[in-house]
């Protein structure tokens, strides 16, 4: 069984129609190049179907493996009540594929969390319980992480874990939270797209309206769904596009959405206007005046 499943994946890559991004570009510069310049034989030609069909496991994982630019062994997804589910759950259901890393769900207090969704979730780890990462995800929310931008003590483990960290990355809003922690300043960056010039500029950022960018080792992510780009991207970047091709398969990601809406840029006018209105409405109370 693990044969045929090793089978099937090889054949699926040789579908691919990209290259691995190099590691000192944004991550949306890719280069496209022939699908027969990827996973040759020795000798420059491409493998049959046949060939593949015959290929023993140890043959196959010869065929896919990818040198990794970098040894990530723990990455830290920081949750707090009020974040947004997806926000976190989709990058932990791709970079959970990274293996043998260790995945650790840390709350800002260890114990329950609640998502802005109600979904209740049970963390061993606070922040206090953890001093070091390869890797530090901050998902995004509303009106809680507006408050956590004014939590000093979670800004300053975010600034511990960064001194340290290789990869430091938010998804949607939560790049308010390394903004407030001072570590997009002078940086691009994107955000969701509520405000997102006004907020990263208040914490010194250049806006890129990109689903995701990266600089040097800050990574951030426009809204939610963003953040499953963003971390498929990552996994390209340091496991190489074969892994990340694999992940991307085994999760069956082929987005299709049934219609464009997804950006203000594509949304109805009349749509977009009255979401801002909502927001502005739901976070004015909170704002410092």
């Amino acid at each position: 069984m693990k044969n045929t499943i090793i089978i099937f994946l090889v054949i699926g890559l040789l579908s691919c129609q990209e290259k691995q991004t190099p590691s000192n570009t944004n991550a949306h510069e890719k280069a496209v190049v022939k699908k027969q310049d990827r996973n040759l034989k020795p000798d420059g030609t491409a493998y049959s179907n046949e060939e593949l069909a015959l290929m023993g496991h140890t043959e196959s994982m010869a065929v896919l493996y990818e040198v990794p630019t970098d040894t990530i062994e723990s990455i830290g997804i920081l949750l707090y009540d009020g974040f947004f589910t997806m926000d976190a759950m989709g990058p932990l259901s791709v970079l959970n594929s990274m293996f043998p890393t260790e995945k650790i769900l840390i709350g800002r207090n260890k114990g329950t969390i609640t998502s802005s969704d109600k979904v209740k979730i049970e963390v061993e780890y606070g922040i206090e319980d953890i001093e070091q990462l390869d890797m530090l995800v901050i998902p995004g929310g509303f009106i809680e992480t507006y408050q956590a931008t004014k939590d000093q003590e979670l800004l300053d483990w975010v600034r511990k874990i960064d001194q340290n960290s290789k990869y430091t990355v938010s998804v949607c809003t939560g790049a308010w939270i390394l903004g407030a922690a001072g570590l997009l300043k002078g940086k691009n960056a994107t955000t969701h797209w509520y405000r997102a010039e006004e907020k990263l500029a208040e914490y010194g950022a250049t806006f890129v309206k990109e689903r995701y960018t990266n600089d040097g080792k800050y990574w951030t992510s426009a809204g939610v769904s963003a953040g499953i780009d963003m971390s498929m991207a990552l996994v390209d970047k340091i496991l190489g596009r074969n892994y990340a091709e694999f992940v991307a398969l085994n999760l069956e990601y082929d987005p299709q959405p049934p219609f464009e809406s997804g950006h203000p840029d594509k949304a109805d006018r009349v749509v977009s206007i009255m979401t801002e209105k909502m927001y502005d409405l739901g976070l004015d109370p909170y704002i410092e005046k």
